[in-house]
Formats: C-alpha cells, structure tokens, sequence
C-alpha cells in the first residue's frame, strides 16, 4: 500500500514537470519582447483637425487606438478620459498646450503635446471676466481686494490660481472687479475651486451685483452661487466646477444656478467672498474664473 502511493506521487511529480516545462517553452526568453506583458512602443501621438462650421473648434485624432487614452486640454482640469477621438471648443483667445497621454500594458505610458492657437475670442461665449486665469501679476492685477473683516482673512495671488485662507474666527476677505454687461443677455458664472480638507461654518459666496464694493463692508447684491457647511458643501474635501461642488441657491431663482441676466446694460461687479469660523488651514483654492454668454 505504502509502494502504491509512493509511486502515485512521483508520477503526479513528473506530470506537473511536463506541464511547466511545456508552458516555459512558449514563454519568451526575454519579458516584454512580443508576449503582451509589456509594451516597449508607445506612441502617443496624434493630429488636430479645424472644424470648419463651428468657431473655435478642433478635432483631437490619436494616431492608434488604445484602452487608456487621456487628454489634457489646458482648461484647469487635468487629464480627462476622452477615447481616441475628442472634439474640443475654446471661446477665448489664448494659446493653449494640448496633451495627449496613453498607457499600455505593464504600466508604460507614453505623452504627447501641441499647442493651438486660438485668435479671435468667441463673440457670445468668451469670457468677459478679465485676468480670470490668474495666470501671473497682469491678472491679479485686475482685481480689488475687499477688505471686510479688520484682519483674520486674506487672499494670495498664485500663479494659475488663487487662495482665500483664514486664521481667525468669522473673519472674511474678498476679491472684485467691474464687468460690462449687455441687457436681457444670459450668462453663466463659473470657476474652479478645490479644498484639501473639511470646515465648520464656512461660506464661499460669488456675487454679480450693481452696487458697488466699498471696503469695510459685507458685501450681498445679487448672489449667483457658492459653497456652505450650513447648506452641506464644503464639509470635506472638494475639487471641481463651482457649479457641481456648490450647493448656495441664486438669489434670484433660489434654485442651484449659476446664470444671470441684467434689466439694463452697464457695469456690474463681480465679486467672491469667504470666510468662516473654522477653516482649513490650506484654504480654498479658485482658477479659471469664468462670466459667459448663453446660446
């Protein structure tokens, strides 16, 4: 009986050798060369086509097709998964860096950019907010700091970016410049924001008023849209367009909406205001700030 088993697992033994010696022979000598576990080219690239009936408009055509392939289309977002193919619409005059980044498998990645130049500002959709992108001292400079509180809160002009942050209890600043608007003409107010942690008794108000800031004072003409623990935005950590983080309701509609439409032309001033009891101590972050017509 013991001669039988024995036997068994020898034979067992030499079943399983046959086996792995069978699958190594298929295996290739070298990981990555041709067995699909690696990818040792990658190419990344890809064309930019003009859509001739729309204004301002581009086709992004990756060269091949692969599983993961993102683009970045220097809008403040980031890499965003898009296909092989993504049409693309900038209504504001500027020269933008387009990326393309691909992966394969074992983890290689591969990135391409271009840049596009863009001439003419859409007529309806650009951007009337000036210096909206922050991007160096020229558009900070289109903005007034409106001192609200005596000290406790204070916006920091970045590079790309902005940052509201308050080291005292119920202090607040804010920022604002004056616009021109077109009467009955709709508009969308829109801006990034970002936070890396939660806040108690915080709010973060965008205002597109008539009346004009005077410092020293709370400013509440026309509010759009914006974050607040009481309305239950902002509790923890957020990125995005105000428009999807925010939860402040349009004074003039309450509802959760971020357009607006003036009874006469003129100059109106948008202003953003922030403050709190207990806010994180890395602030609230703004980009891309944004008044745009409706279609």
């Amino acid at each position: 009986m013991n001669l039988h088993i024995k036997f068994k697992n020898v034979a067992n033994l030499f079943f399983l050798a046959t086996i792995t010696t069978t699958i190594s022979s298929c295996q290739s000598d070298d990981i990555g060369e041709g067995n699909g576990l690696t990818t040792a080219s990658l190419d990344a690239g890809f064309t930019i086509t003009e859509v001739s009936d729309a204004t301002n408009t581009y086709l992004l055509t990756a060269n091949h097709s692969y599983i993961s392939s993102n683009w970045d289309i220097d809008n403040g977002e980031g890499f965003t998964t898009g296909g092989n193919t993504k049409e693309i619409f900038f209504p504001d005059a500027d020269t933008y860096t387009v990326q393309h980044k691909v992966s394969g498998i074992g983890g290689e990645s591969a990135l391409v950019s271009q840049t596009i130049d863009v001439e003419t500002s859409d007529p309806l959709v650009g951007n009337i907010v000036k210096g909206g992108k922050l991007k160096d001292t020229n558009d900070h400079n289109e903005w007034t700091i409106l001192n609200i509180s005596d000290n406790g809160a204070q916006w920091i002009f970045n590079q790309g970016s902005a940052t509201i942050l308050s080291t005292q209890e119920w202090a607040q600043q804010g920022i604002y410049q004056a616009i021109e608007v077109v009467k009955d003409q709709k508009y969308s107010v829109d801006m990034l924001v970002s936070a890396e942690g939660s806040f108690t008794n915080t709010w973060f108000e965008v205002y597109a008023g008539t009346t004009p800031p005077v410092q020293g004072q709370e400013y509440s003409d026309n509010r759009i849209m914006g974050l607040s623990t009481w309305d239950g935005c902002a509790t923890s950590a957020f990125s995005g367009w105000l428009s999807e983080a925010g939860c402040v309701k349009n004074s003039n509609t309450d509802t959760i909406d971020n357009t607006v439409t003036f009874s006469e032309s003129g100059t109106i001033y948008l202003v953003i205001r922030s403050g709190g009891q207990d806010f994180n101590a890395a602030g609230i972050t703004i980009k891309n700030i944004e008044i745009r017509g409706v279609k």
